[in-house]
């Protein structure tokens, strides 16, 4: 039986991600936020987090002969809420392309990305949203202090960042495409729901989100 190219493509894909569920990516997302924010003097500045109005995670962002080598991953927005500081409810993303800092080793990555101001959040929550292009980005700063920010990252919309084999830093993620995931929605929310309806609507967080919001609010809190 031979199998055409599309065809090749779509096992290969299925393969890598098809037993991974939306609460195992909610977990390593997690995951994630902890290992990064652990980390003494390597981490996203407190402050910088105290500042963002969404965070973006994906775990695991793969590289592979699938989707013609490019690089693929799908993983969560979460933006603050309209009282107080509270986060909310994940909406499904993935991404596709750019240069995801694999530079640093390794066959995967976790991408992180923290959206700054309400204009990037908008943009964001775009049916297809290109970092560079749609909105302005710039690699993120690392340490205790983000006193070592430079002109670029003080005015960019969105600051990157990435995580491979233990080592994270802030790198440039433009050309990435960022696109709404409906099937983890629709697996999160038991229906369709937009990343606009979940983000800024009263979407109730589901259970499996619970740890890694309580931890973006760890964080993340702002001081009064």
């Amino acid at each position: 039986m031979k199998l055409n190219k599309f065809a090749v493509v779509c096992l290969s894909a299925g393969a890598v991600y098809g037993a991974e569920t939306s609460a195992s990516r909610l977990n390593d997302s997690a995951d994630v936020l902890t290992a990064v924010m652990s980390a003494p003097d390597k981490g996203i500045p407190h402050e910088l987090l105290e500042k963002a109005q969404c965070v973006v995670i994906v775990p695991g962002l793969k590289k592979g002969a699938f989707i013609f080598g490019g690089k693929y991953g799908r993983g969560y927005m979460l933006c603050r809420g309209g009282a107080g500081n509270g986060w909310s409810a994940p909406a499904g993303i993935t991404v596709e392309g750019g240069s995801f800092g694999f530079q640093i080793g390794g066959e995967e990555t976790d991408a992180v990305m923290l959206v700054m101001n309400k204009h990037g959040e908008a943009k964001l929550l775009e049916s297809k949203f290109t970092l560079g292009a749609d909105a302005s980005v710039a690699a993120g700063p690392v340490g205790r202090s983000s006193s070592a920010e430079t002109d670029a990252q003080m005015q960019a919309e969105i600051l990157t960042y990435s995580r491979s084999q233990g080592v994270f830093a802030g790198v440039s993620l433009g050309g990435a495409t960022l696109r709404p995931d409906a099937g983890s929605n629709k697996e999160l929310y038991r229906g369709r729901r937009s990343n606009e309806q979940i983000v800024m609507g009263k979407t109730t967080p589901p259970a499996a989100s619970l740890r890694l919001r309580s931890d973006l609010m760890k964080y993340s809190a702002r001081k009064e």
